[in-house]
């Protein structure tokens, strides 16, 4: 954040302890009448609703949190370990909460003003001031309240559907902290168990905190905590302005991990996934920001294509189990996280709401993320799919915004990787959105081949290797170097017809101009060739420009890189950085444009395809019902 980290004095929270015991024990909210009678009507479970609107009245409500959290388990007077748990969490958010608005306070005029109205009421603008900036630390202190409650309650489990958001009331920060405890007592009233109590006390931290997201534009004055950094070490509890972390803490990855040398094949998808685990441990944790986003070439968004079995899965597998391993070294925590198929919900939102929860665990500044979306063609639909479930249009909406969004902050400490079979079943805006196009196309040459079966076979056998230098063709710096000189002409006969023009008309590119002609003749015989296209072949060159091979020693002891300061460590890396230059420019544009005829090409194959489908089923029907009708039957 622009200012220094604040820590709150554990003096500072316990003054507003006895505050927070009382709001835990009993408090007396305000809340809008819904027009439903307290009692049921006799045998049949509902309550009376009254045919007059009472919708602008207001009636009070005695709130017992400790009792409903009680309650959950009424044949057992003490409490469980969990409903503890969360009755202390409760109760200390509250203290934290007003600790922090307390802070609010003090960073502006809030508190000189109390002091003034204390000693007589103040009036005209001094009172307009006064009451902004009251409800501004109401703001902040509901907000405090929920991601604490966000960042320190663990439950695991599908979050309900049924939980509100609480009855805000921003008068005062006491208000604002009594409509989350009256909301929190409603969202777990009823439970059936304690695990289902803190997952239903987790989901009301999130809603909370969407909803007051949702109001923050309505408060003046919030601008000083926007860049505030603030941490309870006790709590390992931290606020970074409106910022919101997930706050899950990470636990064992259990995956099945496959190592470089297993991986046969997609020379250039495997070693940019080399270097996609090192920068990905490159981040500093006290500043939160990695050096490879501000030198460039850090890579935020990739998708990656290829038939069924070419090795995607493994590519993910080795990618996960590299950063696994560094960040084990380094003490770092990792999260891991698939969003697939089974995430899309039949509830309206929902499947938005699983894929936003998705994205805020591997945004989590907290830690090192990698997160797939496994088929994304079946995961997000296309916009002009009116067949798609609205659940693939939420999702669509959702990844949109979080990879290229007008919120959307790469920090670098976390990367998505999208794969498909049928990238061309993407939405063009989504797809554009990844920064690099990785071709997962599996084993190609005869050594290749011979490799994978070597591999795969094992070692039960007696049967001699013959004549070849098995992985010879798998030395990555030698396979990788081949790959990308194959890409200093297109492969797709769609570029390659561009190409073989602009070589006839202008010779080998020497100038930047040269490049742009390239680029918009590109774009005339591929519209889907736009400018967010060129800024990803840009950050490809840069990505390219960084492509130093970070030494395997510094990854081998924390304190030699990845604990280092991050000037340091921004200094080391820059240091390896070399220029660009026209070969690698050349090379990347033409990766890149190839991926998009091949996308294209794939789209209009298939639609042929369908078309003649369709006419040879004409054509059936057609001789069928001709024998139809010489026997009489049509």
């Amino acid at each position: 954040m622009d200012t220094g980290l604040t820590t709150i004095d554990e003096k500072d929270i316990a003054k507003h302890l006895p505050t927070a015991q009382s709001f835990v024990t009993r408090v007396v909210v305000m809340e809008a009448s819904k027009g439903q009678g307290s009692t049921t009507i006799a045998g049949t479970g509902r309550r009376f609703v009254s045919t007059v609107s009472t919708g602008g009245l207001q009636r009070t409500r005695e709130v017992e949190l400790s009792k409903t959290v009680a309650a959950v388990r009424p044949d057992d007077q003490m409490l469980s370990i969990l409903q503890h748990t969360l009755l202390y969490r409760a109760r200390r958010g509250i203290a934290v909460a007003l600790a922090v608005s307390d802070v609010f306070a003090r960073g502006n005029e809030l508190e000189s003003l109390q002091a003034k109205n204390a000693r007589a009421p103040l009036e005209g603008a001094d009172a307009d001031h006064y009451r902004r900036l009251l409800n501004a630390s109401a703001y902040v202190a509901a907000f405090s309240l929920a991601s604490y409650l966000t960042q320190t309650i663990e439950a695991d489990g599908e979050a309900p559907n049924d939980v509100a958001g609480p009855d805000f009331l921003f008068d005062t920060a006491q208000d604002a902290v009594k409509s989350m405890v009256a909301g929190l007592d409603a969202a777990i009233a009823g439970s059936s168990d304690d695990r289902e109590m803190m997952i239903r006390a987790k989901t009301f931290a999130r809603v909370a905190v969407d909803g007051l997201l949702e109001r923050k534009g309505r408060f003046d004055g919030l601008g000083a905590f926007e860049d505030a950094h603030i941490r309870i070490e006790a709590d390992d509890f931290t606020l970074d302005g409106f910022d919101v972390a997930p706050g899950q803490k990470s636990k064992p990855l259990v995956m099945s991990f496959k190592k470089p040398d297993e991986v046969v094949g997609n020379h250039i998808a495997k070693y940019q996934s080399l270097k996609l685990a090192k920068m990905l441990v490159a981040y500093d944790f006290e500043r939160q920001l990695n050096p490879f986003v501000e030198l460039g070439g850090f890579l935020f968004t990739f998708i990656g294509d290829g038939a069924p079995g070419t090795g995607k899965t493994t590519l993910i597998q080795m990618i996960a189990g590299m950063v696994n391993g560094y960040c084990q070294i380094a003490s770092y925590p990792f999260h891991y996280e698939n969003f697939g198929v089974d995430q899309i919900s039949s509830y309206q939102g929902k499947s938005g709401q699983n894929c936003k929860a998705f994205i805020d665990n591997v945004l989590n500044p907290k830690l090192i993320g990698f997160g797939t979306v496994d088929d994304i063609d079946q995961v997000a639909a296309k916009r002009s799919d009116d067949r798609a479930s609205a659940g693939q249009h939420e999702i669509t909406g959702v990844l949109m915004a979080a990879f290229s969004g007008t919120n959307t902050v790469i920090r670098g400490n976390c990367s998505f990787g999208m794969f498909s079979n049928y990238p061309e079943n993407v939405d063009d805006a989504l797809r554009q959105r990844a920064g690099a196009r990785w071709l997962v196309d599996g084993p190609q040459t005869r050594e290749d081949y011979i490799d994978i079966f070597v591999l795969l076979a094992g070692k039960n056998h007696k049967i001699p290797l013959g004549d070849h230098d098995l992985y010879a063709a798998q030395e990555i710096k030698h396979a990788v170097d081949t790959a990308y000189e194959s890409h200093s002409k297109p492969h797709e006969d769609g570029l390659m017809k561009v190409y073989d023009r602009f070589m006839k008309e202008n010779g080998a590119p020497k100038t930047l101009a040269d490049v742009g002609e390239y680029l918009h003749m590109i774009k005339e015989a591929e519209p889907r060739f736009t400018g967010r296209a060129v800024k990803n072949v840009t950050d490809a060159i840069k990505m390219r420009a960084m492509d130093i091979e970070l030494p395997d020693e510094w990854f081998e002891k924390p304190e030699t890189f990845m604990h280092k300061p991050y000037d340091e460590k921004k200094a080391m890396v820059e240091e390896l950085r070399g220029p660009f230059d026209m070969t690698m420019i050349m090379q990347e544009i033409n990766r890149y444009a190839d991926s998009e005829f091949r996308y294209s090409d794939r789209a209009d194959d298939s639609a042929v395809e369908k078309l003649l489908h369709d006419a040879r089923l004409r054509e059936r029907a057609v001789k069928e019902m001709e024998d139809l009708k010489k026997k009489g039957l049509w």
